[in-house]
């Protein structure tokens, strides 16, 4: 699944993602399980009240990695 980010339109980070989510523009929303959940938590809830797709990712090294960043990231989204 993550093979789709590279070549996607998409959103990084978690606040570019909030945003997309906040502007009905995410179509799915990649986080990873290792970010901070003090970070990640509102984001969690929108998507569950926006019914926008909630996909899990092991680490923010392999979300970063998928997106083709040198650093990690605790979220992305694919826009619609």
């Amino acid at each position: 699944m993550l093979e789709v980010l590279k070549s996607s339109n998409k959103a990084i980070g978690v606040k570019q993602t909030l945003k997309a989510v906040e502007n009905d523009m995410a179509k799915m929303v990649f986080i990873a399980r290792d970010a901070d959940e003090k970070v990640t938590g509102s984001l969690k809830e929108l998507c569950v009240s926006n019914d926008v797709a909630l996909e899990y990712v092991e680490t923010m090294k392999q979300l970063g990695k998928a997106v083709g960043i040198e650093v990690g990231a605790s979220a992305v989204c694919l826009l619609k």
